[in-house]
């Protein structure tokens, strides 16, 4: 009845009479709420009690303000969503739902008051009944893991997946994943699954699904309409366009990243423009120049990686130790994230020309992110190619990054390595950045407030 309320707050509910799951009316100086007790994690504080409001959000009361609560019924909550049985028709596409975790698949643990990946893949069905207008789904739980969890066993396993379903004829792919690293995922997809016939979309939500605000539904339904009916036959994000309910926009996977730690609008296409937008039952292509759906099974599945590389971002008076350490524990790849054109400190250069004597294959972004790097342009970048750092054009660091660990899995000789990533595969590296892939509006301006004020919906 007091689930997780100790102390001051167990105190309070036993005064006033109520308990776990009562539906009450709660006075206090702070104002009036109604809404349902919810229990406690096990590790919260003993000085509030927390309520289900009408409207689906969350409120914390802090006891010492309550001066009254009154119990008007009880609702014991159930969060877990039934799996349904798909519904088969003979005249819709065929769509893989993988699922890994992450945000798009989970509900809240009230033990912990964590975010958790809970529901399977055939549970998303359950709550977007919408699915069975759009296709034919099968659904399948790779992993349970928040997107911070994934790595090389996860990204190889994800691709060995999709090579199997692509033979067996199915006409699209989505992957439910976590939304913090699920750029690198795209990323290292992108060169694990070469020349694939059909969509490859991954999605996820900012927002989990017991959350009035939550994003899941729009961007599965999206991502899956993607899947069924996009003529774009390639690695795809699907997420929120705009801050409000209208669209998803389908970013190339090696030129995605996420900006925003909360937004739902979180994800942007760096440095080009996204490849389409998607709403409801129609696509807007915003570019033209990608691969294109077949209606051939090939596709060409190549999990090769080392995972001895690393990201090295630089900053002001970075001291050589850093890079020692990583030739001490045996790295055999650094992508530094360099400043400006892509430069770094000068008393690093002895230690950058020891690690590539030792055989590190070294490669410089920029941690702008968008913007080549330009190292023909001062004596500092000269000097560091003459160090043997190679300049990776306008490659992203995370894109960079997976690169290296997919070529050094390959091979080790310099000049392959060099050809595997200088070569452009998926995108990664354009030939010029268009004079709308870089758009950055400073709030509190008057010209970009008129804008705002004009457009937001």
């Amino acid at each position: 009845m007091y689930k997780g309320y100790r102390g001051k707050s167990l105190a309070c509910l036993k005064n006033f009479k109520v308990g776990v799951w009562s539906d009450v009316e709660v006075e206090s100086t702070r104002g009036s709420f109604t809404g349902t007790i919810l229990p406690r994690s096990e590790t919260a504080d003993e000085f509030h009690i927390v309520l289900k409001l009408h409207n689906g959000y969350n409120v914390g009361l802090a006891v010492d303000t309550i001066e009254s609560i009154t119990e008007l019924g009880r609702t014991e909550a159930h969060y877990k969503i039934p799996e349904k049985e798909f519904p088969f028709d003979p005249d819709k596409k065929n769509v893989k739902l993988f699922g890994t975790g992450g945000t798009i698949a989970s509900r809240l643990d009230y033990r912990t008051g964590a975010v958790i990946p809970a529901f399977s893949p055939g549970e998303l069905y359950g709550s977007v009944p919408e699915l069975a207008d759009i296709c034919n789904l099968k659904t399948e739980k790779l992993f349970g893991v928040f997107s911070e969890n994934m790595g090389p066993e996860q990204w190889k396993g994800t691709a060995e997946a999709i090579g199997k379903e692509i033979a067996t004829g199915t006409d699209g792919i989505v992957i439910g994943h976590g939304t913090d690293t699920m750029h690198h995922t795209a990323a290292i997809l992108s060169f694990m699954v070469q020349d694939s016939p059909v969509p490859i979309v991954m999605v996820g939500s900012q927002r989990s699904s017991d959350r009035p605000s939550s994003d899941a539904a729009i961007n599965l339904i999206n991502a899956t309409y993607t899947a069924a009916k996009s003529d774009i036959a390639e690695v795809m994000v699907c997420m929120f366009g705009p801050t409000s309910d209208q669209y998803c926009l389908l970013h190339r996977g090696t030129r995605v990243r996420k900006m925003h730690s909360s937004y739902r609008s979180t994800f942007r296409t760096i440095g080009d423009i996204p490849l389409a937008m998607v709403e409801k039952d129609r696509f807007v292509l915003l570019k033209d120049d990608y691969r294109k759906r077949r209606n051939d099974r090939k596709v060409r599945i190549n999990t090769s990686f080392d995972d001895r590389v690393t990201i090295v971002y630089y900053y002001p008076n970075m001291k050589p130790d850093i890079i020692e350490s990583l030739i001490d524990n045996d790295y055999k790849g650094i992508i530094i994230a360099g400043t400006g054109l892509g430069h770094v400190n000068k008393p690093l250069y002895p230690v950058i020309k020891k690690a590539f004597d030792k055989g590190v294959h070294i490669y410089m972004t920029v941690q702008t992110l968008w913007g080549y790097v330009q190292m023909f342009v001062y004596d500092t970048g000269r000097d560091m190619m003459d160090l043997g750092v190679i300049p990776a054009a306008n490659m992203l660091p995370e894109v960079a990054y997976v690169k290296l660990c997919w070529a050094l899995g390959q091979s080790h000789d310099r000049e392959e390595v060099r050809n595997i990533m200088m070569t452009p595969i998926a995108g990664e590296i354009t030939e010029r950045e268009p004079h709308n892939g870089y758009l950055i509006f400073q709030g509190g301006i008057p010209e970009v407030e008129d804008f705002i004020k004009r457009y937001k919906r």
